[in-house]
């Protein structure tokens, strides 16, 4: 039996994997089956492993997948595999001592770089004035075009009057709101102020119809009949 602290090996590992990127999750799932066993065991340098049961505690369901996975583990180091040719007799497993006490066993895995692909460099300054500007809504995408908004409006059965009186309001504020908020869907602000037009029309037909049936309750006949009675 090795002198194996949990902690401090799980630890290790766990550092190792943060900075090895060749890894995905079947890998840690698999390393993690074959710790539980390993622990299980009570550490010794090699133990038997059976198929089926690191499949079912790792997750896997492909015995393709398990095979290839199980030797990249071995590969890159983070194991050694010894399969047998004995189907009678199962494979097995040494496990590397990643405590973080002892000297690490594997440097920091770092991918090569293509030198050919070149990355366009962009300034601190010029990177936060394009998103100032994308705030302040002075992107092309956030400002509308008059023929825009004339089309937008006689889409939504309104005329072409509200919809200049629309983009005169708005362009004048800079396609903000009172609050000085840029704008970000100016086709629901158009929205909004064609219903509000038409609350207002409504207001202003129904207020004009109330005032002619009080000029007719007003109304009197000159030319009564006081002999009629009561």
């Amino acid at each position: 039996m090795q002198n194996v602290n949990y902690i401090n090996h799980l630890n290790g590992v766990q550092d190792q994997f943060v900075k090895d990127s060749r890894l995905n999750p079947t890998h840690i799932s698999m390393y993690m089956a074959l710790f539980k066993f390993w622990n299980y065991l009570h550490f010794p340098k090699t133990f038997h492993i059976n198929r089926e049961e690191i499949m079912q505690l790792s997750k896997i369901g492909s015995k393709a997948t398990y095979h290839r996975v199980i030797k990249e583990l071995s590969l890159w180091k983070y194991i050694v595999y010894m399969p047998s040719n004995n189907p009678f007799k199962g494979s097995k497993v040494k496990m590397l001592n990643f405590d973080t006490t002892c000297k690490p066993l594997l440097s920091p895995y770092r991918p090569k770089l293509d030198t050919t692909v070149k990355q366009e460099l962009v300034s601190k300054d010029k990177r936060n004035k394009t998103i100032k500007n994308t705030i302040n809504g002075e992107g092309n995408k956030t400002l509308p075009k008059k023929n825009e908004v004339i089309e937008f409006f006689k889409t939504e059965n309104g005329s072409e009057t509200d919809a200049l009186k629309f983009f005169n309001h708005y362009q004048a504020t800079g396609w903000k709101l009172n609050n000085k908020t840029p704008i970000e869907d100016w086709q629901a602000m158009a929205q909004k102020w064609m219903l509000k037009t038409k609350e207002f029309e409504i207001e202003k037909t129904n207020g004009k119809q109330l005032s002619q049936i009080q000029d007719n309750h007003l109304h009197t006949i000159r030319n009564k009949n006081y002999n009629q009675p009561l």
